[in-house]
């Protein structure tokens, strides 16, 4: 079966055709008008000169994410390794959900050499009180992946840190900004993990995200025995 180019005959945006119908201080709504009289909706984290359908194919393949999401890996003296999940409160759900350490990136994160591997460090830093150290080690995973592209533009990257505490009295969630709501940590050991990935619930019985699934899939297919 022949595959059709990509390129081809697919609706091209120009800033004429689109327009902002919100613009709010944490997320934006645009008409993208992909063909005459016919419209479509995206909400989006962006500017409009940085949304990414405006982007030309090289500009698409090389752009940045929103966010970076992580798969904390805790090694404790003795111990297997553990994942390190938080309960944060999700306001458009109005629930406490277990979640990956995740962010968005920030300006200064893009001015280095390596703005995910960057952003994921503070992030953990800031949401687990965690120091990455030179001996720990930072992966990414996937370099940038579409949250729900049939409503938004937001995109995340994947990283797994891997990271030797003493004691799991290091971690914390003092450093919560903003709007950041934490209620606890979740250290899931294979067994736990794999309780949670089959049943989509977490130990109260409430559902999470994607994020959390495809996270907790990567630790038990890199950490599975």
């Amino acid at each position: 079966m022949s595959k059709k180019d990509l390129r081809g005959d697919r609706p091209q945006y120009t800033k004429e055709n689109v327009k902002t119908l919100c613009d709010a201080k944490f997320v934006r709504l645009y008409d993208l008008q992909y063909r005459e009289g016919k419209h479509y909706c995206d909400a989006s984290r962006r500017v409009k000169e940085e949304l990414v359908a405006l982007k030309s194919d090289e500009d698409f393949q090389t752009m940045l994410p929103d966010a970076v999401t992580i798969a904390v890996v805790v090694n404790l003296p003795g111990e297997g390794p553990k994942l390190l999940l938080n309960y944060e409160y999700r306001y458009p759900v109005g629930q406490y959900l277990l979640s990956p350490i995740a962010g968005l990136i920030d300006p200064a994160d893009r001015d280095g050499d390596n703005p995910l591997v960057t952003a994921a460090i503070r992030e953990i830093h800031e949401e687990c009180g965690l120091v990455v150290k030179e001996t720990d080690k930072v992966t990414v995973l996937n370099p940038c992946a579409f949250s729900s592209p049939g409503m938004t533009d937001e995109s995340n990257a994947f990283l797994c840190a891997e990271i030797s505490v003493s004691d799991i009295s290091e971690v914390s969630q003092d450093g919560a900004e903003g709007t950041e709501l934490f209620a606890g940590f979740e250290l899931a050991d294979i067994a736990e993990a794999e309780r949670l990935f089959a049943t989509g619930r977490d130990r109260y019985g409430n559902f999470f995200s994607l994020a959390t699934w495809a996270v907790l899939g990567y630790f038990l297919t890199a950490y599975r025995r």
